[in-house]
């Protein structure tokens, strides 16, 4: 079972997944956290990891990764954080940078963490307008679920 949790997307790769008949046997749910305290909230993603490393890092692509599979029953999570733009963006995080984290659990304990789980991060730089990067992106992140369960 599939897990998301997504920022910048906007649930976006969930609805990618639903397009396809036959999703409910492996999609679990989404999450959709674009705010830092729905982050926080829903997924449990420290309040100060986000002070200090900002929303789109890989720190909190990884903790929403990790908090996504938490909160579910998914035995695979991806998630997302970046800036889509066209404003929002700065020197060190410039529109289109998006950070993609994939995770599994190496058990099915109720207390996951960080030495219970596999979590490959990518950070990305996409190009383009608003749609451009998200599209990006999710397939980006598609594509590397792909790849993690092949």
């Amino acid at each position: 079972m599939l897990v998301t949790a997504e920022s910048c997307t906007g649930g976006l790769v969930a609805a990618r997944c639903t397009d396809l008949a036959g999703s409910s046997l492996w999609l679990e749910r989404g999450f959709v956290t674009y705010s830092n305290e729905a982050k926080h909230e829903m997924l449990g993603v420290d309040t100060q990891l986000i002070e200090t490393h900002g929303a789109v890092s890989e720190e909190v692509a990884r903790a929403m990764a990790l908090g996504a599979l938490r909160h579910s029953r998914a035995q695979v999570s991806v998630a997302l954080t970046g800036v889509a733009g066209p404003g929002g963006g700065s020197r060190g995080k410039p529109v289109g940078k998006v950070w993609v984290a994939w995770a599994t659990p190496s058990d099915s304990g109720p207390t996951l963490g960080a030495d219970t789980a596999f979590v490959k991060t990518q950070r990305c730089l996409f190009t383009g307008d608003r749609a451009a990067v998200r599209l990006a992106s999710v397939e980006h992140a598609i594509q590397g679920l792909i790849a993690l369960l092949k």
